[in-house]
């Protein structure tokens, strides 16, 4: 029996940036779990880690926690590493997806746990967030520190064991 399949949302500024269908793993109400085929057309390379077609992402959101993180493996099952988002919390998505709120902030962490890369805050300053939701803004920033202290400490990947 395959997994039900969800859709999942990013919203970034108030605007939807991409939706992509998902195979629902597990939601135990606070912790969802989905994997998803890499969903934008073509490579994109980041300098550090290229996700392309064929990758696999398991994804996982909270609804009580303002970040995700997404397990990335090639199509044969390689490991490439832990792409984490600051997000919103996770919420209920009309039809029963899944919609999440990128507040810009992210974090990489490579397979072997020796690069760790604390990504876009130029942009997460430019968008103005401090300003318009300091309360959100100070989340975000207190959710970054918490993945790389996790992800320096060892146990990033403990908060994705079920």
């Amino acid at each position: 029996m395959s997994a039900p399949s969800i859709e999942v949302r990013l919203v970034k500024a108030g605007a939807t940036k991409i939706r992509y269908p998902a195979d629902l793993l597990a939601d135990d109400g606070t912790h969802v779990t989905v994997r998803a085929l890499w969903a934008a057309p073509g490579v994109r390379d980041f300098g550090f880690v290229r996700f392309e077609p064929g990758d696999v992402f398991t994804e996982h959101y909270w609804r009580d926690r303002w970040y995700s993180v997404k397990e990335v493996r090639t199509g044969d099952g390689v490991l490439k590493g832990w792409y984490c988002d600051i997000t919103r919390p996770a919420e209920p998505a009309e039809g029963g997806g899944l919609s999440v709120e990128d507040l810009d902030l992210d974090l990489w962490v490579s397979a072997d746990g020796k690069e760790i890369l604390r990504l876009d805050e130029d942009e997460f300053e430019e968008s103005g967030l401090r300003e318009r939701d300091p309360k959100a803004a100070a989340e975000a920033v207190r959710a970054l520190d918490e993945l790389e202290q996790r992800a320096r400490d060892g146990s990033l990947t403990q908060l994705l064991d079920r």
